[in-house]
């Protein structure tokens, strides 16, 4: 355009030959139809355009007249616009120039008033604008204030005309102020003035006198006052539509862009080197650019003002690519979709321009150089392809420095090329960078500036900031006189410099629209009534006036510098996002390049840096970085770079260039650190949402980046010391500083704990690299804490900043106020920081809004930052050398910042999303549990460990359920560390009272507590339990002790009774190893004793398959062991760990049918140095196994040569009545690594040293039926068939091979009765003999007499106990003493009914294989496990009770207290179908094993695992801590005793007088039994020998029994409910049957659907947040308009209110959802098998429940696909289920769909489908989720294909459920698929946990 033709200033004026001189020139000039002219006559000058002629006047102000705007040649369309406006103005009317974006239509308007020698009164409006800028501003001087007239009333009285630019911008309510004096040419001024009309005033005038009028303060308006509009059209563009009334007082004119032809001429006489066509392809595809069509399809206009300078550019540069100059003017790659750029891509190639590939594009900038002749300009140099071109462009005033000068600008191809095009653009207009955050604009912005010798004036850009702020603030002068003072932009405009506008992508658009006329006509009017002019309109209007400088400044005009340019930086602009609309999209950023900023600048991108260049970069900033750290840094990070995906996108934007190289700094110091510890820091992984943060884990592992473990091993070695005035942390050290002010070194209690010191190093590391920190975490963690520490260590004296909502930039920066009528800056926090470097603490940075906090860039980046009483903070002083008004940064300034993490349930800004990369994050996490505990044990040195554990343990769990999502609230490490100080103080306050202390909080939320409850149930914090509630089992006596006979050991003379038998050794053949793999699953351990007390102290489940049988159970110290045979397995678990490992051996088993052969196995524990192994005997085939459970090796033992034949299966012993003798294993001492074997009815012994590796055999004489350990080297063996007993010694080591003779002793019973010698019928077969003796005083307790002697418990079916005494070791005759049954348990068959029977479909058959009988020694108890019909439930019971379903009782028979009690195992909640197999393991459903700590553990057949405490002291002292966990509300009433302190000292003490008539008595020293006295007996007092109550109330509270609501109320209230319930199901008429139905269905996911309810709904509480609402009359006063309060305005304060949307911005769209559900066959029929179908179909209803009431949020609906087809539509978006009936009706259409429809799957084309669909749909963001069960490699589809279709469209995210299939299958799929955009659910309840991880995090990124 021609007002851009001459931007340039001097150098430009040079290259426009033909612009027209003076317009009094007398020659008249013709241009086709209309011609101009001027003629001169005796009256006057008169313009004459076309036929209509204007008289011209003498400007009584010429310097206020419009020069150099007139173009020649003239185009005709101008012409003629200039004549419609003559018109108008000869008849009085104002007129609106309404037109595209662009200088045109002002430059129209400007040559009109430049020909008629009209002054102007130019003011551009924008949101920002009130009635005081448009009528009249106070002002104080010399203390009083005045009112002085702004534009429009100077317009108004001095015939002036108004040209108001951007009306669209203004408010609503501001331009009816001008009404009334555009329609009558009147106006009531503030000051009582009244301006009227020129008509009104003269017939006024004669009347009246001159002097009247002015009394009555009446002013003329001019006759010749006008008002030209320019304004947008709205609807097209943004901005606030005209309001009717102000319209109707206009007359419009549309001024479109000048007609092809005309712009033809016009851009011929620029670029006369370029080639005709070529001139006018570009001409063309601007204006096809422009068209009604380019702008349907959603393209910007295309900026055709701009094709001036651009062919300035193609003129110096005529190889230059039309593509590459288009993509200056209008960069469509970056601000357009992908439709947007194939269009514009289409129309390039249309009109032959897209020659990109073919032109060669400048390289580099050889030289610079100033020019000789010319001030400010300089000479450059550019190499393109092989020539060189050199051309001349404006300079700066310093010395121009040639490239590569500076060392910290590292010059990569890339960047010398940007700076080569730069150069090229600068010679003829303003540039805008974009570019992503981080990536180096401020750097080349920099470099630019140092080549070409400009001073930079940064000016960073923030959200709210105002017209003001940008040209002028006002302040106080000293004696208190308001005055203006030039924002830095106005300084550099008159000083020269490059002005770097950094964020315009940030500002409001109305803000930045000030600046277009600076831009486009370097013209400026400020508020204080100055001008600046453009250089060369400067000058002319000096010579033609005649004024010296002084007298022009005099009159407030000044010149901008001929080389002043601007340099703007912004972020791309969002693709997709609404255009700023309302509060959601602001913080996502917008798409801000419109059409009016597309004419303010030409546009570079930075392109991201190729990997070469970037490494390059990095290691010439950082030489001694590791090589290959580096490399695989960037590798990571371009991976993440290339993938269309939101979120890789945004983890590639936590790591830009700048922290990369931060990263690469902290490397090459400390090169030994982990890249993912780096990374995860940087991209804050500890608080990304589940998804993202599961992608940046693939991304590294697929990157091969390893994590190294943490090092826990390492923790015993950090320690923080102070020595010598030096601090060292773990391994870094720093000498400590010397404050001046000691009193601000914060000083505080902190418990060093390996995790925090573990952060503060690693703060200390970049605290030295001169990094400014920020720290992010959950509230309670400690940030507070360790930042006070850490500078308490370092001896840092630190200011401190909270941040909070209401927060601004002034505040953060200076605190105005006023004092004698003068403003005074208070310096705040940050600004005595700087000056006295000092740290600056900035706390809750999330609270305060983002654009806020921006302006901490500034102070980080370069240092810089202008104050609001315009000094200015600046790092480098040499640079503030002579410049007034500075602060300079003193060197050991640094902030820490502290925030919460983003997202959900804090809702805070994302300070790290804006601010995060310039910044060092660190990620504070509560403490891991080790660390947690030794802090808590420092804050309560007295409170028991086992309660600590218990807290750590609780909150360790709620801590992730948090991180998942399934609660909402994070508890933290202060609420711990609160309940420990109070258990501290009051320690017989019970742990469940006091933890209430936290989650009071969450007691009306019911869900939420239910959560809580079962959480801390679960780690054994008793809260909502009485101290009454112990259910312990009933205890009945046992019988007398008898002694019932003795055993005798013959070792007489007779030879047929001492046996020799003979040995064999020989060692054993080992198979393998096999390697298995080792499966660990998380133990989800329960404790037992939550709500009442029970012998049962904790459960879990063994993660096993239904039709798996429990076979064996078996423990060492604190491991169990669980062995099962149906397929063989094994698990192993500790205790009280919390994870359970699992072999599955059915590889090594093959796995039978049932009835073919069924394995039986038994595990025995190896003791040290064989620990973690185990040996696993198989009795059927005698095979043994050597696990190690480490490693997952397999070895096989054989024993025998002839082990290696199968065993001969003529009859399987499963349909024989006779079972078939198996193989047993005797596993006594298996802790010293040796095992017994023997075949029953064998005989010979097998024993196993696994340690040696060898077997001896020994032969006996005798067949055997059992075998006993009794002690190492003494066995009792029992006959089969007769069940005679021997005893079998052997030299305690098999390898003395000379005495290696095992004996053989008969052993002879005789009963009490017969005495000696006479042999009795009755001999017992033990069940099981305790292989130690019971402990002296055990067996005196016992037997009730003093006794020592080696004894053996010895248990039958018989008696509940026996005792030999005596036994094995003295050969004199044994005592037996026994406790005998009243009924022999074997005569009481198993199957006479009994509640257990219930599972069991026959009798059972044979005898079990497990005795389930344990001694335990150390307690004095026989345990064993019988099922409920062996058991006398009538006496355990009373009458009337039903005894409960159990697995099985368990009999504990204790000697001491000589009772015996049955304790109930609850019945196991799945049972194996295998019933008659089960019946063979164990005739109760349980096995038992005995404890090492004194109890027992059962496993029932179900695989749920108990640990039971048996022993009487245990129970009891566990019952003790039990209460007092509970805490002893004793019951008795409060007492509030106030104490009076008399002043009167204490005599001795004595009873004191007893009152007679028991009167109550308060004070004095003289009746017993008083309250509140000293030195007698009483209550309350003081120094009286002891308490006494006579009975009087002592100010007393009473109890309130928290039970006491009577019975009825609570039927009312019971009653009330159920009524109303039935009453909604008549309303929506449905069955109680199918409500419940429904209910199976809803309660399912209740807790999901609740928690993604208060996420949306404090989302939606969020976006309704209240803003600023600015210019009030009343509420708060905004400190930035204090100065107007001086002055006595009255709208200066600021209030909060709902902010209306910005006009123009679109309507919010709701986010759209679509959930595809798989209703193939296939979900049917698996559902028996995981409940797919029933999953899925809760995940629906999930859906549905929790998106009820937010159809304006969520538009949604669920789509099935199934053989028949990939659209079967469930709920359609616009019919949403409204009622329980609705939705059941959908769940039963998908369930019956399903069970009916054809086979097939169409999982593939229901995804593309859907995303198709719904890409087309207007929404705010788009999702589809899949839920499948697909089989995809049995269809034969690849899942490279499926991954393709996820993420076919990048507006939509898709999301891919996969209920887990056959094998790793799902695994294998999961790892192709993009991370976090594919789940495996192999268990479908994960299902709904799922969803609502999608849905958590997606709601938040848009949050």
């Amino acid at each position: 355009m021609y007002s851009q033709m001459l931007t340039g200033g001097a150098a430009a004026a040079r290259r426009l030959r033909n612009i027209l001189g003076c317009v009094l020139g007398r020659d008249a000039w013709m241009w086709r139809t209309h011609e101009v002219k001027l003629l001169s006559t005796a009256s006057g000058d008169t313009v004459k355009i076309g036929e209509i002629s204007y008289k011209l006047k003498t400007p009584r102000n010429p310097e206020l007249v419009p020069v150099k705007y007139i173009s020649d040649p003239l185009p005709q369309t101008v012409a003629q616009h200039l004549r419609w406006i003559m018109q108008k103005d000869l008849l009085g009317q104002d007129v609106f120039l309404i037109g595209s974006p662009g200088p045109l239509r002002r430059s129209i308007a400007m040559q009109y008033l430049e020909l008629t020698k009209r002054e102007v009164e130019y003011v551009a409006l924008s949101r920002d604008t009130t009635e005081t800028d448009l009528k009249q501003r106070r002002e104080i001087r010399s203390g009083t204030a005045f009112y002085i007239d702004q534009c429009a009333v100077r317009a108004a009285t001095q015939g002036r005309v108004l040209v108001l630019e951007g009306l669209e911008k203004a408010e609503r309510n501001v331009l009816p102020v001008l009404n009334n004096l555009l329609e009558n040419r009147e106006m009531q001024l503030e000051d009582g003035r009244f301006l009227m009309s020129a008509e009104r005033y003269d017939k006024l005038l004669q009347e009246h006198t001159k002097e009247e009028l002015d009394a009555w303060k009446i002013i003329r308006v001019s006759e010749d006052f006008r008002v030209i509009a320019l304004g947008l059209p709205v609807p097209k563009y943004k901005g606030n539509p005209l309001d009717p009334p102000l319209r109707s007082r206009f007359q419009a004119r549309d001024i479109y862009y000048l007609p092809f032809k005309d712009q033809l001429e016009l851009l011929y006489t620029v670029g006369p080197n370029i080639g005709a066509e070529r001139v006018s392809q570009l001409l063309s595809l601007a204006s096809t650019l422009c068209s009604q069509e380019s702008s349907s399809l959603g393209l910007p206009d295309f900026p055709v003002d701009n094709l001036l300078p651009a062919l300035q550019v193609l003129n110096a540069f005529p190889m230059l690519s039309s593509q590459q100059l288009i993509q200056r003017l209008y960069p469509y790659t970056s601000m357009l979709g992908k439709d947007g750029r194939s269009a514009v891509e289409s129309v390039l190639s249309r009109f032959e321009l897209l020659d990109g590939r073919r032109q060669p594009a400048p390289t580099a900038v050889t030289g610079v150089s100033p020019t000789n002749d010319a001030e400010g300009s300089a000479d450059v140099t550019l190499r393109i392809a092989d020539k060189s071109v050199s051309f001349q462009v404006s300079a700066g005033t310093k010395e121009p420095c040639p490239p590569d000068r500076s060392p910290a600008f590292i010059n990569t191809p890339s960047h010398s090329q940007l700076l080569a095009e730069m150069m090229q653009s600068h010679m003829a207009s303003d540039i805008c960078l974009i570019g992503a955050k981080g990536c180096g604009k401020s750097v080349i912005a920099r470099e630019f500036a140092e080549m070409l010798g400009y001073s930079i004036e940064p000016i960073m850009l923030y959200q709210d900031m105002t017209a003001r702020d940008l040209l002028q603030q006002r302040y106080t002068l000293p004696n208190g006189d308001t005055a203006w003072r030039p924002s830095p932009l106005v300084t550099a405009a008159i000083e020269g410099k490059l002005l770097v506008l950094d964020g315009i992508h940030r500002v409001n658009l109305g803000t930045l629209a000030v600046l277009s006329r600076l831009l486009h006509d370097r013209e400026l009017d400020l508020y204080d009534g100055s001008r600046l002019l453009r250089w060369d309109r400067y000058q002319i209007l000096k010579e033609q006036l005649q004024f010296s400088d002084q007298e022009m400044k005099e009159r407030s005009v000044f010149p901008i510098h001929p080389s002043f340019r601007v340099l703007a930086l912004a972020e791309p602009p969002i693709l997709g996002a609404s255009t700023g609309g309302g509060g959601s999209s602001s913080s996502r950023g917008q798409q801000w390049l419109g059409p009016e900023l597309l004419t303010m600048f030409f546009y570079h991108t930075i392109t991201p840096l190729a990997k070469g260049e970037e490494m390059e970069l990095i290691q010439g900033l950082t030489p001694n970085v590791p090589k290959e750290a580096a490399e695989q840094l960037l590798h990571l990070t371009h991976s993440l770079r290339g993938v269309n995906d939101p979120t890789a996108q945004s983890l590639a934007s936590s790591l830009s260039t700048r922290q990369l190289l931060r990263i690469c700094r902290r490397l090459s110091q400390y090169p030994e650190e982990s890249i993912a510890h780096a990374i995860n820091k940087a991209c804050l992984s500890r608080f990304l949402p589940s998804l993202a943060r599961a992608s940046l884990e693939k991304s590294l592992t697929s990157c091969s980046i390893e994590d190294m473990p943490a090092p826990a091993e390492h923790a015993r070695e950090y320690c923080c010391m102070v020595k010598d005035g030096v601090l060292t942390i773990g391994n870094v050290s720093v000498s400590v500083y010397n404050p001046e002010q000691k009193m601000k070194v914060p000083d505080v209690l902190f418990y060093d704990n390996p995790q925090h010191l573990m952060v503060m190093e690693d703060m200390l590391k970049d605290f030295l690299l001169g990094e400014h920190l920020l720290l992010v975490g959950n509230q309670g963690v400690g940030k507070n804490k360790i930042v006070d520490r850490f500078l308490h260590l370092l001896n840092r004296p630190r200011e401190y900043l909270q941040l909070h909502r209401d927060t601004t930039v002034q505040t953060l920066t200076l605190q105005p106020s006023v004092r004698d009528g003068v403003i005074l800056y208070e310096d705040s926090p940050l600004v005595k920081a700087v000056k006295h470097g000092h740290i600056l603490v900035i706390d809750e940075a999330d609270k305060a809004p983002t654009n806020v906090t921006c302006i901490l860039k500034t102070l980080v980046e370069s240092g810089e930052m202008i104050l609001a009483d315009g000094r200015r903070i600046i790092s480098d002083p040499r640079e503030a050398k002579g410049r007034p008004n500075t602060i300079v940064m003193h060197p050991d300034f640094r902030m820490i910042v502290l925030a919460n993490r983003p997202g959900f349930p804090f809702l805070g800004n994302d300070f790290f999303g804006a601010l995060g990369d310039i910044f060092c994050c660190h990620a504070v996490d509560n403490p891991k549990p080790q660390a947690e505990l030794a802090m808590l044990k420092q804050y309560g040195p007295d409170v028991p460990d086992a309660t600590l554990e218990k807290l750590v343990a609780a909150f360790g769990e709620l801590r992730s359920m948090a991180d998942q999502g399934t609660i909402t609230y994070p508890y933290s490490t202060r609420e711990v560390v609160n309940i420990v100080k109070h258990l501290q103080k009051f320690p017989n306050e019970g742990l469940a009272n006091v933890v209430r202390n936290v989650f009071d909080f969450d007691s009306y939320n019911k869900d939420m507590r239910e959560v809580l409850i079962e959480v801390l149930h679960k780690h054994g914090i008793p809260i909502g339990a009485k101290p009454s509630s112990v259910n312990l089992a009933k205890e009945l006596p046992l019988p007398e002790v008898k002694m019932t006979g003795y055993w005798t050991i013959n070792q007489g003379g007779n030879a047929r009774r001492k046996l020799l038998c003979p040995t064999e050794t020989r060692p054993i053949d080992v198979k393998g190893p096999v390697f298995l793999r080792v499966q660990s699953y998380p133990c989800n351990r329960q404790e037992s004793r939550a709500l009442s007390f029970s012998e049962e102290k904790a459960r879990w489940q063994i993660p096993m398959n239904e039709v798996n049988i429990i076979c064996d159970v078996t423990t060492k110290d604190d491991s169990l062991y669980v062995a099962t045979c149906n397929p063989v397995s094994l698990y192993a678990m500790k205790e009280r760990g919390d994870a359970i490992l699992s072999m599955e051996l059915y590889d090594i088993f093959p796995r039978t049918i049932s009835g073919v052969w069924q394995p039986f196995v038994t595990v025995a524990p190896l003791g040290s140095p064989l620990e973690g192994q185990v040996v696993l005997h198989e009795e059927q085939s005698n095979t043994v196994l050597h696990l190690d459970l480490v490693t997952g090796a397999v070895r096989r033992l054989l024993l025998s040569q002839d082990a290696d034949q199968p065993p001969p299966r003529a009859s399987g012993w499963w349909n024989n009545k006779e079972q078939q003798a198996g193989h047993k294993m005797c596993r006594d001492f298996a802790h010293k690594n040796w095992l017994l074997f023997y075949k029953e009815d064998g005989n010979q012994l097998e024993v196993l040293d696994v340690l040696e590796g060898q077997v001896h055999s020994i032969y006996l004489p005798i067949n055997l039926k059992s075998v006993f350990l009794v002690a190492e080297d003494r066995w009792l063996l029992q006959e089969s068939g007769t069940s005679r007993k021997f005893l079998l010694t052997k030299p305690m080591h098999m390898a003395a091979e000379e005495s290696g003779v095992c004996q053989l002793h008969s052993i002879s019973e005789d009963s009490a009765s017969s005495g000696h010698g006479s042999s009795s019928a009755e001999v017992s077969s033990p069940q099981t003999v305790s292989s130690n003796q019971l402990p002296n005083e055990n067996l005196s307790a016992a037997l009730n007499q003093r006794i020592v002697s080696p004894n053996r418990l010895l248990v039958d079916t018989d008696s509940y106990a026996r005792i030999v005494v005596g036994f094995p070791d003295l050969m004199s005759p044994n005592e037996v003493y026994s406790f005998k049954r009243p009924v022999d348990l074997s005569v009481t068959r198993s199957a006479d009914g009994g509640a257990h029977s219930f599972f069991r479909g026959g009798l059972r058959t044979g005898t079990a294989k497990r005795e389930n009988c344990a001694s335990l020694l150390s307690v004095n108890q026989v345990v064993r496990a019988l099922p409920s019909s062996k058991v006398p439930l009538k006496e355990v019971y009373p009458k009337d009770v039903t005894p409960p379903m159990t697995a099985g009782y368990l009999e504990v028979t204790d000697l001491n207290s000589k009772k015996v009690k049955y304790i109930p195992v609850p019945r196991s909640m799945t049972i194996s179908p295998y019933t008659s197999w089960l019946s063979k393991v164990s005739e109760s459903d349980v096995v038992m094993a005995p404890l090492g700590s004194g109890g027992v553990v059962t496993v029932d057949m179900g695989g749920y695992v108990r640990l039971w405490e048996t022993g009487l002291d245990t129970l009891q002292r566990s019952l003790m801590e039990w209460r007092n966990m509970i805490g002893s509300e004793d019951g008795r009433p409060i007492q509030i005793t106030i104490q009076r302190d008399s002043g009167l000292d204490v005599s001795a003490p004595k009873h004191g007088k007893t009152d007679p008539l028991n009167a109550p008595h308060v004070g004095g020293n003289q009746w017993a039994g008083g309250t509140g006295g000293r030195d007698t007996a009483g209550l309350g007092g003081k120094g009286g020998p002891y308490r006494l109550d006579a009975g009087h109330k002592v100010y007393q509270v009473s109890q309130v029994e928290k039970d006491a609501v009577p019975e009825e109320v609570r039927r009312a209230a019971r009653e009330m409910a159920e009524k109303a319930f039935k009453e909604r199901l008549r309303e929506i008429n449905m069955s109680e049957y199918d409500a419940a139905t429904y209910e199976r269905f809803s309660s399912a996911v209740r807790r999901q659907v609740q928690s993604l309810r208060i996420i949306l709904d404090s989302l939606q509480a969020k976006g309704k947040e209240r803003q600023w609402l600015k210019n009030q009359a009343l509420g708060e006063l905004d400190d930035a308009k204090i100065i107007d309060g001086l002055t006595g305005e009255k709208a200066i304060y600021k209030r909060r209110g709902e902010l209306d949307p910005e006009l123009g911005s679109p309507q919010q769209k709701p986010k759209r959802l679509r959930l595809l559900a798989d209703v193939s066959g296939s979900m049917y029929r698996f559902n028996g098998v995981d409940g797919r179908l029933e999953r899925s179909m809760e995940a629906v209803c999930m859906v549905m429940e929790a998106l009820e009431n937010y159809e304006h949020k969520f538009k949604y609906d669920i789509v099935g696909h199934s053989g028949d087809g990939y659209d079967i539509e469930l709920v359609t978006a616009d019919k949403i289920p409204k009622n329980n009936k609705e939705r059941l009706k959908v769940l039963r259409t998908m369930h019956a769909h399903s069970q009916f429809c054809m086979s097939g799957d169409y999982t593939l084309e229901g995804t593309e489908a859907s995303i198709k669909e719904l890409a087309r749909e207007e929404a705010d963001e788009h999702f589809v989720v899949v839920l499948s069960d697909a089989n995809l490699e049995r269809y034969g589809i690849r899942p490279e294909r499926f991954a393709q279709a996820l993420t076919s469209d990048p507006q939509v995210n898709a999301f891919a459920v996969f209920i887990g299939s056959l094998g790793d299958q799902a695994e294998r799929l999961q790892k192709t698929l993009p991370a976090g955009r594919s789940f495996v659910a192999m268990d479908t309840k994960q299902i709904p946990q799922i969803l609502q991880q999608i849905f958590t995090s997606t709601m938040l990124s848009s949050a």
